[in-house]
């Protein structure tokens, strides 16, 4: 992961999708009301509901729709059922892309996500044919602006607290943890006083691809595509942007 700053692609989605927030809240609607359904309403004793609002909250979903979603989810009956289901691909230049997504509709997401991959420069491909690029990781982001801590002090705090590596760049601490351990470093880093940015369980490319700049417009289009799709939770790539 050296050299791969998760951060910068975090803050850039996060622009671009200001102007998305109703989808991006329906979106994560979906996700609390499953992680609810299947563990229970109780984020203390259903890690993963956790990890869904800690993603909620960073995207500054409003309580009211949190709670609603919970509630649906407690609700008698059997109510609705998603599946979770992953697509991979391959945009300009051979960058890979693992889509991530929950639908009640697996004959319409998969062509909704066959038919951007092919308006937008990219080819689906067959399940296994770009999973294995990415490693599935705890990822934690501590800003530095206003934080009077440095690389080595905060470095101690990372690994005692259970977390595997550091990265340091001018506007963040980026820590990476097991998937398993990263409610437990978060915990423990918030336990010190640390205020946690971002925090969440996401997938890590192993290596990363240049994109030319003639392509670069074009794959972004791509993913901003699949990122529109109602069905889409989650989409990473390679390219080194």
């Amino acid at each position: 992961m050296a050299g791969h700053s998760k951060w910068n692609n975090i803050q850039g989605r996060k622009n671009a999708q200001d102007s998305k927030r109703a989808k991006i809240f329906q979106k994560l609607s979906r996700e609390i009301y499953m992680a609810a359904k299947s563990g229970g309403p109780d984020p203390n004793d259903n890690p993963q509901l956790r990890l869904v609002l800690d993603k909620a909250k960073s995207n500054n979903m409003p309580s009211d729709n949190v709670e609603r979603a919970i509630k649906k989810a407690s609700s008698a009956g059997e109510g609705e059922n998603y599946d979770e289901v992953s697509y991979e691909g391959y945009g300009p230049n051979g960058i890979a892309v693992l889509v991530h997504s929950l639908t009640d509709n697996l004959n319409r997401t998969a062509t909704h996500v066959r038919t951007i991959f092919n308006k937008n420069g990219g080819s689906l491909g067959e399940k296994g044919s770009v999973s294995y690029m990415f490693d599935r990781k705890g990822y934690i982001a501590i800003e530095r602006e206003g934080l009077d801590v440095d690389e080595d002090t905060m470095m101690m705090s990372v690994l005692e607290a259970g977390g595997e590596e550091l990265e340091t760049s001018e506007p963040v601490f980026e820590i990476y943890t097991d998937p398993s351990d990263m409610a437990d470093v978060r915990d423990a880093l918030e336990a010190e006083g640390y205020t946690i940015a971002q925090a969440e369980v996401t997938m890590i490319p192993q290596t990363l691809i240049e994109l030319p700049e003639d392509k670069k417009e074009i794959f972004e289009q791509l993913v901003s595509k699949l990122e529109d799709d109602d069905d889409v939770s989650e989409v990473y790539h390679n390219a080194d942007m």
